[in-house]
């Protein structure tokens, strides 16, 4: 489907190369099957573990641990090129693994974690999930109320989580729980695997989009975590966490921008074709304008995803330029899908057209990791 290389000044070849493997997998191995993992609720195991044995879960691994080290940058070609897929659930799926997930146990792990838990994850054996909102926590992370208190060498857990990607069928949740009650960020983040007693999905949630994505209700009712299952530093987990945030926005974004460039291109392809009037709906001046800006503003977020990206890469502090992103880029990705169902007409409303899906699976990115209201106020506190 894609027809754009999308070079940049921060595309490498070896970026490029990354992009390219990833657009002809997903056009091989899951657009084809994609919908009957939309009416399971699930992407298939077997597929992850294709990913894997590509070496596609261990783009943000360090060399020493076997996975290629590499930055931002790689996370932004990766979720755009996932983006091409047309499936944004199988998208979050991946992403929550590689990106949302996977980064915390990279940036905290002991080296006895990093050794028992990453070749699972590369291999995609092991698929994590993060477990940080709750019914009254989402974009307020230091809300939440679930607690873990000191038991001899170890901790009890209790609480609630919930909207938590991948936690249904998935191996392992990263847990965030409140240890310090006299401070609100007094969190700390423990290794919680699928299985462990009083660790339970309480509910498969039913979701507006990203059918193919499964999505847990999670109760943790006196969860024992032993001290080796902390992850990074007790007290410390809300700053750990933040450290992520902005690589979690930005592979929402990314995922964004590859979608609405393929509805671009599937919407071109369908108004080209589409008689209307004596000619072609592309021959009307209010589509083809409207379609126009359409790609402007999507090359614009692009532009600027990367840009922020590379900041990141450089060491710069980009809190301002990818919250900024995240905001206006999601936003726009929901625009461009608002115009490219309106321009397909009548079969963009039916089920049986992509276009319909992937408006549904937009919604969700203004929501969803930092919602837009959250993420204009990190501008404006850098601004103001």
């Amino acid at each position: 489907m894609t027809t754009h290389t999308h070079r940049n000044v921060y595309m490498t070849d070896e970026l490029q190369a990354i992009y390219d493997q990833t657009v002809d997998f997903v056009s091989k191995e899951v657009t084809p099957h994609a919908d009957a993992w939309e009416e399971a609720g699930k992407v298939p195991r077997e597929t992850l573990q294709k990913m894997g044995e590509l070496g596609m879960l261990a783009l943000r691994v360090p060399e020493e641990h076997g996975g290629l080290g590499m930055g931002m940058l790689a996370s932004a070609t990766f979720s755009e090129a996932l983006g091409q897929s047309t499936y944004a659930g199988f998208d979050v799926t991946v992403l929550v693994h590689t990106d949302m997930a996977g980064p915390h146990l990279i940036n905290s792990g002991t080296p006895d974690q990093l050794a028992e838990w990453l070749p699972g994850v590369m291999s995609g054996e092991t698929i994590l999930s993060i477990g940080v909102t709750e019914p009254d926590a989402g974009s307020d992370v230091a809300g939440i109320r679930t607690v873990a208190v000191r038991d001899g060498d170890g901790w009890r857990i209790n609480g609630t989580k919930t909207f938590i990607t991948n936690a249904v069928y998935g191996d392992m949740t990263i847990v965030a729980a409140k240890t310090d009650p006299d401070n609100p960020y007094g969190i700390t983040m423990f290794l919680v695997p699928a299985g462990t007693e009083g660790f339970t999905v309480a509910n498969k949630l039913d979701k507006h989009g990203w059918r193919c994505s499964d999505t847990a209700e999670l109760v943790l009712d006196d969860v024992w975590a032993p001290d080796t299952s902390v992850l990074g530093t007790v007290h410390r987990g809300f700053y750990e966490t933040m450290k992520n945030f902005q690589n979690e926005r930005m592979v929402l974004v990314g995922m964004g921008v590859g979608a609405a460039q393929a509805a671009i291109d599937l919407t071109s392809e369908y108004v080209t074709h589409r008689p209307a009037f004596g000619g072609r709906l592309a021959d009307l001046g209010a589509i083809r304008q409207r379609m126009a800006m359409s790609q402007a503003k999507v090359d614009a977020v692009r532009a600027a995803m990367y840009h922020a990206a590379w900041l990141g890469d450089q060491g710069v502090d980009n809190i301002r330029e990818m919250s900024g992103v995240k905001a206006w880029g999601c936003e726009v990705v929901n625009e461009v899908m608002y115009d490219c169902l309106q321009f397909h007409g009548g079969i963009g409303y039916m089920r049986e057209s992509a276009i319909e899906r992937m408006a549904r699976d937009a919604r969700i990115l203004p929501i969803g990791g930092g919602a837009t209201e959250v993420m204009l106020e990190e501008v404006a506190k850098r601004l103001l």
